[in-house]
Formats: C-alpha cells, sequence, structure tokens
C-alpha cells in the first residue's frame, strides 16, 4: 500500500526538484519551489526527463522574474531581442546558483516552457 500523498505527481515532484538541486546547487529554497511548480505546471514539459525540465524551468524563472525580459516584450522587442538584452544578467543570476551559464552562442539561449 502507497502512503497518502504518494504517486506518480509526487515522485515526479520529486525527480525534478532533485535534478534542480544538481543543476543549481545553491537556489535558494523558495526559488527551487516556483522553479519545480513552473516545470510541473508547463504543458510543454509534461513529458519532459526530469533534468530536461528542471532546467528549462530555471532558464524561464530566472528570465522572466530576475530581468527585464518581459518589461522589453512589453515594449515591443521580439523574443529573440529580448533574450539577447537579458543574457549577461540571466547567466549572473543562474551562476550566482551555481548553475551553468547560456552560451552567447546558443541557437535559442534557451527554450521558454511558457511557450513550448
Amino acid at each position: 500500500m502507497r502512503p497518502v500523498g504518494s504517486g506518480p505527481a509526487t515522485d515526479r515532484r520529486t525527480r525534478v526538484a532533485d535534478a534542480l538541486r544538481r543543476l543549481a546547487p545553491r537556489l535558494p529554497e523558495f526559488e527551487s519551489e516556483a522553479t519545480v511548480d513552473r516545470a510541473l505546471l508547463s504543458p510543454g514539459l509534461r513529458n519532459a526527463a526530469p533534468e530536461t525540465a528542471a532546467r528549462l524551468a530555471l532558464l524561464a524563472y530566472a528570465r522572466h522574474v530576475f530581468t527585464e525580459y518581459d518589461d522589453l516584450l512589453a515594449d515591443g522587442y521580439d523574443r529573440d531581442s529580448a533574450r539577447h538584452f537579458v543574457l549577461d544578467e540571466l547567466n549572473a543570476v543562474l551562476t550566482g546558483w551555481g548553475a551553468a551559464p547560456i552560451p552567447e552562442d546558443a541557437p535559442d539561449a534557451g527554450e521558454d516552457p511558457a511557450e513550448l
């Protein structure tokens, strides 16, 4: 018999949270919970491997919460231009959390789960 609260959703949460801890070991707990929630709620990440879901959710969370990305979009910049302008700021946040930065020559500088 399974304990209450266990099952596929709980197992997926645990796997994504574990992957996120490996990817961003200095990510504060509050930010970690918000990132895991984003990964689990995104339809585009529903079937992604836990590591992929964790990385893409981390990128999207940091981009939307810790950069001027949304303001640039609201000002009329297209997605690629907005991503270009916030890349240094995003990478500073990621490296502060112990995560790998996005290379400048990355084709899309990381997919946004909200757009998957």
